[in-house]
């Protein structure tokens, strides 16, 4: 019987029947714990210790007649010579439209205090990113609400976009405009690493009950240990799988990339893997390449990716970032230049590319686009001598419609985070500014 469509109370039926293994805890050193005297595969769930001390730990390394595991909790009372048990099981997650408005830790235990789950079928968390050939080509726009992104950088269903921005510049704000604006039948919402005085703040301020209730939060806050952390990522792209297999479109959101590959750097370095580039072992790329696959088109449905990324001192050529570009379906840049002057959401469009916008838009719209942009990037080459005050009008075309609509084009540009404008309307806007725009550079 498949995974994903068995009943819960079959796959108790098999945990119970599956024989346990006893090891033993022969060290414990920094973030790993390693276990003699047990036959476990990589991925599979252990307990360490006895309760009430006992903890979940994942296996993330083996040799001949040991395992190397990180503990999905504390290890405090943890020592030499516990026992660590298995029955050979790995990490399942829920699934099912009873997630909807729910808030789940990374192991798929709700942390809302509203009770149990009411979800369907659980599945195994690691599962195959689509074929290649088996993907639906991507040919419908996915609405986010957001003007600025919805025109000047059009999202596809099945696309993987990356906003860029370092700390303080709008990110979480932006993604909690596109869950409320979204045209997506489904949420799934990773909140990796967050401070934990942001997540009620996210969830009540930002996403608000309207956001919340065609949502799933998946949440590890900083101070869970990096394997939650990690699995934080993987579960959310998981339970979006599950409702993509459904039929269903879903627009995935994750905040941050960053620091599932920071918290995949801290696995790596415990487990023995050589630092490479800032210290990042090698198996943090090839994560994220297998995480950042795993969303796109389906047969029917569709997971569109969309993942902040935490770039360091604000260097976008910093190797996640750089990493993250190279796998992504294109990128878009918040501007601390922008943010600091009250610019919100502070999107820089010039900087800002949907790889595949020209397959989801029309020429007409792409034209209309097109002359923003054009005007946009006279007024930026210009702006030295604008602000010296050596700029002469007639001297430049586009740089005189930039001055003259320029409360205008801040207008567009610019959004109120309870602003949910549709596309049409967007687009609406976009073409009379281009208009305006066009008339007075002839």
């Amino acid at each position: 019987m498949p995974s994903r469509t068995r009943p819960r109370a079959f796959d108790a039926l098999l945990s119970a029947a599956r024989p346990e293994r006893v090891g033993v805890v022969t060290s414990a050193v920094g973030l790993s714990i390693e276990v003699a005297g047990l036959r476990c595969a990589i991925g599979d769930l252990v307990q360490v210790g006895s309760a009430p001390n006992a903890v979940d730990a994942e296996v993330v390394a083996t040799a001949e007649g040991r395992a190397r595991c990180m503990p999905l909790g504390r290890l405090s009372g943890i020592g030499a010579g516990d026992p660590v048990r298995t029955n050979g099981s790995g990490v399942v997650v829920p699934t099912g439209r009873g997630l909807f408005g729910r808030v789940i830790d990374a192991l798929g235990r709700p942390v809302d205090g509203l009770g149990p789950l009411d979800s369907g079928a659980r599945v195994p968390v690691d599962n195959e990113a689509p074929s290649a050939m088996d993907r639906a080509r991507i040919d419908t726009p996915l609405t986010t609400g957001v003007r600025v992104l919805d025109t000047l950088t059009t999202l596809g269903r099945g696309q993987r976009i990356g906003l860029f921005a370092g700390s303080g510049v709008g990110k979480s704000s932006l993604l909690s405009m596109v869950a409320r604006g979204t045209d997506a039948e489904v949420s799934v919402i990773a909140l990796v690493g967050e401070r934990g005085r942001e997540v009620r703040e996210f969830l009540e301020d930002d996403l608000g009950p309207e956001g919340l209730a065609r949502s799933v939060v998946v949440v590890a806050t900083s101070d869970e240990p990096a394997m939650m952390r990690r699995r934080a990522a993987f579960t959310a792209t998981r339970i979006a799988e599950s409702f993509r297999d459904a039929g269903k479109h879903v627009v995935l959101m994750m905040d941050s990339l960053t620091r599932v590959s920071m918290a995949q750097r801290e696995i790596g370095l415990s487990v023995g893997e050589p630092p490479a580039t800032r210290g990042y072992p090698p198996s943090t790329f090839s994560l994220m390449a297998s995480l950042l696959e795993r969303a796109g088109t389906g047969p029917t449905g569709s997971v569109t990716g969309i993942y902040t990324v935490l770039v360091d001192g604000d260097d976008h050529n910093e190797p996640i970032a750089d990493q993250a570009r190279s796998v992504l379906d294109g990128h878009v840049v918040l501007d601390r230049a922008i943010a600091v002057t009250g610019h919100y959401p502070a999107v820089d469009p010039l900087g800002s590319i949907s790889r595949v916008a020209s397959r989801v838009t029309t020429a007409e719209q792409r034209s209309v686009a097109l002359t923003l942009r054009k005007v946009l990037a006279a007024r930026r080459k210009a702006q030295d001598v604008l602000d010296i005050g050596a700029y002469k009008t007639g001297t430049d075309r586009l740089v005189d419609a930039a001055l003259e609509h320029e409360a205008a084009i801040n207008g567009f540009l610019q959004q109120a985070m309870t602003d949910q404008t549709p596309a049409p309307e967007a687009w609406s806007r976009l073409t009379r500014l281009a208009e305006a725009l066009a008339g007075e550079e002839a």
